[in-house]
């Protein structure tokens, strides 16, 4: 008999370890607390996006992820400046709570991280020199591309070197691809296409010889379990697009008309960007004050 109810209990035990197992992962309530500032992590070397200045990051995504702070209702921002190989590990380690570096939604990586829907279209951009001309990807044969370690450029231009017959050189930050460009250590960087069109305006040593969109946007990314937090911030992004506030914003840090870009103005339905891991279809509407 002993023997017969310490197997009961013994499966018994391994039932409920294996109902916790497979349980889900939740958010806790200090992982997003309402009274404190979000924690938010970024690279400061992408303009328009985040600027470095002497009194702190400016940007498009620094007045974003402000803007959604005061709708929902949190204290500001605390923006630490990471570059993109660590941005994934802070967010991971919770010592941030959200990137908002202009990030590619990608179906890998909404396999470990959560995305709010989309608020900007992108693609591949190549900057070359202005003496310089590229008509397309074939130009880059036996060619130096440089990219920023860690980004969709650099998964990109990974699987095309051997396809198309160039190298590539990493740099931790965007700045340090475009000096490669000028100081002639190689042919062309690659970037997303905003970043790449507001470099090339504001550098008349470069161009943008080359650029294609490709269906691919930018999202907030979060950890997997937080779930509530993300609808938070996604539904204050769905009403900063309903008022024209996103637009706005474009216009403001773009130094142009915002292009007829779906993602600036399109709330998408359910939460999250469909067609991708984490999203839910459930319907909703806003509630914007």
């Amino acid at each position: 008999m002993r023997r017969v109810r310490s197997g009961v209990a013994s499966l018994a035990c391994l039932t409920v370890a294996l109902g916790l197992a497979q349980s889900p992962v939740l958010a806790q309530p200090d992982d997003h607390p309402a009274d404190k500032p979000i924690q938010v992590g970024t690279d400061f070397g992408i303009a328009p996006f985040v600027i470095r200045t002497p009194s702190g990051p400016e940007g498009f995504s620094i007045d974003m992820v402000k803007e959604v702070a005061r709708r929902i209702g949190r204290p500001g921002a605390d923006i630490a400046d990471m570059n993109m190989s660590g941005l994934i590990s802070a967010l991971m380690s919770k010592r941030i709570e959200m990137m908002v570096n202009p990030f590619g939604i990608t179906a890998e990586r909404s396999e470990r991280m959560l995305f709010t829907e989309a608020y900007l279209g992108t693609g591949n951009a190549f900057i070359i020199r202005r003496s310089d001309e590229m008509k397309g990807v074939a130009d880059l044969k036996g060619k130096i591309l440089a990219v920023n370690r860690g980004t969709i450029s650099d998964t990109w231009a990974t699987d095309q070197a051997p396809k198309v017959g160039f190298d590539v050189q990493r740099y931790e930050n965007f700045p340090d691809s475009v000096q490669a460009v000028i100081t002639r250590r190689a042919f062309a960087a690659l970037n997303e296409i905003p970043t790449a069109n507001y470099a090339a305006s504001q550098n008349q040593q470069i161009k943008v010889g080359f650029a294609e969109y490709t269906g691919r946007n930018f999202g907030f990314a979060l950890r997997l379990e937080s779930v509530a937090f993300r609808n938070k911030v996604e539904e204050a992004i769905e009403c900063m697009k309903r008022d024209g506030w996103l637009v706005k914003n474009y216009e403001k840090w773009f130094k142009q008309p915002a292009p007829k870009d779906p993602a600036l103005t399109t709330i998408f339905p359910g939460w999250g960007p469909p067609g991708f891991k984490g999203h839910d279809p459930a319907p909703h509407t806003p509630k914007c004050s």
